[in-house]
């Protein structure tokens, strides 16, 4: 969707005019999804790290024309977004929630705003309610709600920015501008291999016989992007959808409107509705998972020889249900004569999200997969070229990251993901919204089982199922998204209506208890683990992380022998949070490094991160010359993690007499627990007394079942008991202050958290725990969360992670936080 273009035009921009950047274009300009393409343009979406970047897009539209001296047919009458049902109300406050401080204005607005603003809408359906206070809205109850149709529209969110352009028009100005930065464009030059240099860099062939020497490439090739894809070994999840929209003869209606009425989107009804000229209108409906039509021949056989400005046979009875809908919306559209109905490819990704970034491979970046369109070519252009001329991202947003997809994805998980995310469109977006298509794939931990038969909810995450909560005796752990939390309320505008609520909150309760009081366990194999070894392993540690790494140490072996706990015992193998750094000082990535020894770390960071920090380390091995081997062990090492002010004493119960005394806060130790050997690990992400035990993952379930059968044994503790047990652990992570380089502060408890300690729960013995009570205990603790807390936005001053770092360590890094320091008021986050 003119993303080459963009990027074309942008990197020349970046580059003041010097020359090196060449495009391939396999038929001609606006060729693939772009010619035929709506052409929408939103500030809105639901993801709050891209609505800055959609504002970039409109900008960039907006000036193209006085840029290029062409016109790019941009119009921006707005969008409005219709609700016909308090849930989706509910949204668009919750989404205007999260606005903070991005720079696109939202409004919500009263069907009587609605109607002046478009007035060839049903007046039947849009109703004229009667303001009533603040919020403009009349208060209906729950049989008044009932009583109107599906369509009745009950608000509107308007963004004023939102509109379209013709891209066409778009794309032969950015082509213009890039020719001005001195740029070459060559047309029908059909690229028919790649081959990786060994010296670096890469061999571009193309169909006339020519040989393209260049260091990057950048697969921006539309529908087409699979088979080039597929030449330098990449197997892409792209799968293209027909799309439809259709266009009408001129309409008198439309013709009459003093000016141009906003891009409409009604949600419920599945379609998008614009203006086309001055008398005509364009309906584009997204069809359901169940009648909407993907090309599987092109993933089987690629795209079909000859093909780049065609289009599909349109089949209008796809469209009857949403076309039924925007007549009953628009009433001149039922005498309307029909101009053409479009139906054309556009390449989704399982999530629906573009693919932008470096993969695996050396200096091979992809920007595919736009099924947005316009609106995400302008800034993903941007945001590519900088990231590929200065070696880091200018903002983050892993969310488009082209390895959030990894080797434990195939085309039946990718075919069955487009079909919900294409058919769930328009759906409402929840607050920790799950989507069910593809699962499980083969990514689930040895104790994945056993784990929903004692009643887990699973999340997902890099293809991984996790346990989020876990349900009541007696009680399922189904699915029920709601904006609301699982206690009484009444609807804030719609009276008395039913307001569905969340299943889990009372859930994450207990198991908040339980950790608090007892011992809880949780399956932890889906972050991301890596061994690292070779000569250079120390070297290389030292100088791609920000804090001091554990030296060369003897290897971490099981001991016959209890270990003692003499200063060299206790700094043996010993583990440390750490963070890789961008050259400005963003946190790109957190780290926990565990020395095994004999120059061999245990690697282990977040699920969702996994390949993202695999590329970043690889990358700087490969720059730095560093002879080292980094190896995946995600898939073959499971983790449980075992928290509670009792864990200590049941693990202790598990192994030889000794073992598990005087084991100090971020060490580790070989022990066999419950006839299996693991890597024990004393640090916990929920800040309560805990260990992370990584095992091999065909031995999980045993250790499981294990520390689940001991654990009945440990019941609930008394408030003078928890209160002594908080009291050793504050102690102990101040004597090791000194040696791991962490402050004890951060390990001390927040003394809130012993009022709800005044009584004692009987729970009985160890039990589970979800990812939902682990993030509720985090943040009690203060532990940040990287992705959210902490990120490529995110200075080291802003995160509080300065203790962290080893100032001396890298003159760049240093420079980076004192400049912080020094400018520590400017730094602080709106």
């Amino acid at each position: 969707m003119a993303s080459p273009y963009i990027m074309l035009h942008e990197m020349c921009d970046v580059l003041q005019g010097q020359k090196g950047v060449i495009l391939l274009e396999r038929s001609e300009l606006t060729a693939g999804s772009t010619w035929h393409a709506a052409g929408l343009t939103a500030l809105y979406h639901p993801t709050p790290n891209l609505k800055s970047l959609h504002y970039y897009s409109i900008n960039l539209y907006s000036q193209l024309s006085r840029e290029t001296g062409q016109e790019v047919s941009f119009h921006q009458p707005g969008s409005i977004r219709l609700a016909t049902s308090p849930d989706r109300v509910d949204e668009f406050r919750f989404q205007m929630s999260r606005q903070g401080h991005k720079d696109a204005p939202q409004k919500l607005m009263t069907p009587e705003e609605i109607q002046e603003m478009c007035p060839i809408l049903n007046t039947d359906i849009v109703s004229q309610q009667t303001a009533s206070g603040s919020t403009g809205f009349k208060t209906l109850t729950s049989l008044e709600y009932m009583s109107c149709a599906l369509s009745q529209v009950l608000a509107g969110l308007f963004n004023p920015g939102d509109g379209h352009i013709d891209p066409y028009s778009l794309t032969q100005a950015l082509a213009t501008g890039a020719r001005r930065y001195g740029a070459q464009l060559r047309v029908r030059a059909e690229v028919t291999g790649l081959q990786r240099r060994p010296q670096g860099g890469w061999d571009v062939h193309t169909k006339e016989g020519r040989v393209i020497r260049t260091l990057n490439v950048v697969n921006a090739a539309g529908f087409w992007a699979r088979e080039v894809g597929s030449m330098a070994g990449l197997d892409l999840l792209l799968v293209p959808v027909e799309h439809q929209y259709m266009v009408t003869a001129p309409i008198p209606d439309v013709k009459r409107l003093k000016r141009e009425i906003p891009v409409l989107r009604h949600l419920d009804g599945s379609f998008y509705l614009r203006q086309e000229r001055e008398d005509c209108l364009v309906v584009g409906p997204y069809e359901s998972p169940d009648t909407m039509k993907t090309r599987e021949d092109w993933l089987t056989w690629g795209v079909p020889p000859g093909f780049g400005k065609e289009l599909f046979p349109s089949d209008v009875e796809r469209l009857s249900p949403h076309l039924d809908a925007a007549m009953e919306l628009v009433p001149s559209l039922k005498t309307a004569s029909v101009k053409s109905v479009v139906c054309g490819p556009i390449t989704y990704t399982p999530d629906v999200l573009p693919m932008v970034g470096p993969t695996l491979l050396p200096n091979m970046w992809l920007a595919v997969g736009f099924s947005y369109g316009i609106v995400h070519a302008g800034c993903f252009g941007r945001f590519l070229a900088e990231w590929l001329l200065t070696g880091e991202p200018p903002c983050e947003v892993l969310e488009v990251d082209p390895l959030r997809y990894g080797s434990w994805t195939d085309l039946p998980f990718a075919l069955a993901k487009v079909r919900e995310s294409y058919g769930l469109n328009t759906a409402v977006t929840y607050p920790k919204e799950e989507r069910f298509a593809g699962r499980p794939t083969r990514r689930v931990s040895g104790v994945y089982e056993t784990l929903v038969q004692r009643g887990a909810h699973m999340g997902f995450q890099a293809g991984w199922e996790y346990p989020s909560w876990f349900a009541a005796a007696g009680a399922t752990a189904d699915y029920c998204p709601s904006f609301y939390r699982s206690v009484p309320h009444h609807h804030p505008t719609f009276a008395d209506s039913f307001v569905p609520r969340t299943n889990w909150h009372e859930a994450v309760k207990r198991e908040w208890e339980l950790v608090m009081n007892n011992i809880g366990v949780i399956d932890l194999s889906p972050s991301a683990k890596f061994i690292l070894s070779g000569a250079d392993s120390f070297k290389f540690l030292q100088y791609v992380t920000a804090n001091a790494i554990p030296p060369r140490y003897k290897e971490l072996t099981y001991q016959v022998q209890p270990p003692s706990c003499s200063g060299e015992d206790v700094a043996r193998c010993r583990t440390v949070i750490t963070h890789c750094l961008t050259s400005s000082g963003k946190v790109y990535s957190e780290l926990t490094v565990t020395s095994l020894g004999e120059g061999r770390y245990l690697l282990v960071s977040g699920g969702s991160s996994e390949l993202h920090d695999l590329r970043w380390l690889e990358d700087h091995a490969r720059r730095g010359g560093y002879h080292v081997t980094l190896s995946n062990v995600t898939d073959s090492m499971g983790c449980l993690g075992v928290a509670g002010p009792r864990s200590g004493q049941l693990l202790g119960s598990l192994c030889e007499p000794g073992h598990f005394d005087n084991f100090p806060f971020l060490s580790a130790r070989k022990i066999v627990l419950g006839d299996v050997l693991v890597t024990a690990l004393r640090i916990s992400y929920t800040g309560e007394l805990g260990w992370e035990l990584y095992c091999d993952q065909h031995n999980l379930l045993k250790l499981y079942n294990r520390l689940m059968e001991v654990g009945q044994e440990h019941v609930g503790v008394s408030f003078n008991q928890r209160k002594q047990q908080l009291d050793s652990v504050d102690s102990m992570s101040a004597c090791c202050s000194k040696d791991v380089g962490f402050d004890a502060r951060h390990n001390r408890k927040i003394n809130q958290r012993i009022v709800f300690l005044s009584f004692c729960f009987e729970t009985k013995g160890a039990g589970d725990f979800g990812s939902y009570a682990m993030n509720v205990l985090r943040m009690e603790k203060g532990f940040r969360m990287w992705g959210s807390d902490m990120n490529k936005d995110t200075s080291l001053l802003e995160a509080g992670l300065a203790r962290f770092v080893k100032l001396d360590k890298i003159r760049e890094i240093q420079d980076s936080i004192q400049l912080y320091k020094e400018n520590a008021s400017s730094t602080r986050r709106p």
